[in-house]
């Protein structure tokens, strides 16, 4: 679970494979992990002080989430996700997050607090150009969003919706043109739940979201087409 999020199940607690399969899942929505690095086994029994078999549980784990695979001759990677894949992600995202919305009761102070925390977050990581932090704190605002359905299995699954959303912003050539545009818009659907406004709010998302997919689409589709000022374009756009 990334800093700040919501408390989730106290899976990371249960068995030191789960230690190490948080750890690894916690740097990959940090962007310390991204698609097509390996896991090399030998390397985390060292860092974990770990037996093979536990590393190797925690790896099968990862698999079992979506955010390793087996490649022949090279050993555990983190996944690249298909087309198909991502489309899955934001059918989830909506699902949970829009859902979310209009299952919420009116926005509390330590909610509010939380949201606006990462939203401060991902203001400092602009201002110092560190992208990859700046994303992770826009994934930990929408952790908050789930958070107001106010279960922890909920916020265990976002968690890991989190961390495949991180290995698809990583196809993005200009991490910058790509995260900078989001900013304001969380702080838009914040804005509006504060003011009691779920309506506009969950509809503000599902704008959010259809633009964020169409982008992170485009760059999947046409990886050395679009610029960099192509993608601010596109997840600035808002439909009519």
């Amino acid at each position: 679970m990334f800093p700040g999020a919501s408390p989730a199940p106290s899976l990371c607690a249960l068995s030191l494979a789960d230690q190490v399969a948080c750890e690894l899942r916690d740097d990959i929505i940090g962007g310390r992990l991204q698609s097509g690095m390996a896991l090399v086994e030998a390397d985390l029994v060292k860092r974990y002080n770990a037996s093979r078999n536990t590393v190797r549980e925690a790896l099968h784990q990862l698999g079992r989430e979506g955010l390793a695979t087996y490649v022949r001759h090279k050993g555990v990677m983190v996944r690249r996700l298909s087309v198909a894949e991502v489309r899955d992600l934001f059918l989830v995202r909506r699902t949970l997050e829009i859902q979310a919305i209009l299952a919420s009761q009116p926005l509390r102070e330590y909610q509010s607090d939380r949201m606006l925390d990462a939203i401060e977050a991902a203001e400092l990581a602009r201002d110092r150009e560190d992208w990859q932090a700046f994303g992770t704190h826009s994934l930990r605002f929408h952790q908050h969003i789930v958070g107001l359905r106010r279960s922890p299995l909920l916020d265990a699954f976002f968690t890991n919706i989190a961390a495949q959303m991180r290995l698809v912003f990583a196809v993005a050539p200009d991490e910058e043109n790509f995260q900078r545009p989001w900013l304001e818009r969380d702080r838009e659907i914040h804005d509006l739940l504060a003011a009691g406004q779920r309506q506009a709010a969950a509809e503000t998302m599902n704008h959010y979201l259809d633009d964020s997919e169409h982008a992170l689409l485009d760059l999947l589709n046409h990886p050395a087409v679009h610029s960099p000022t192509d993608m601010t374009r596109a997840t600035q756009r808002r439909p009519t």
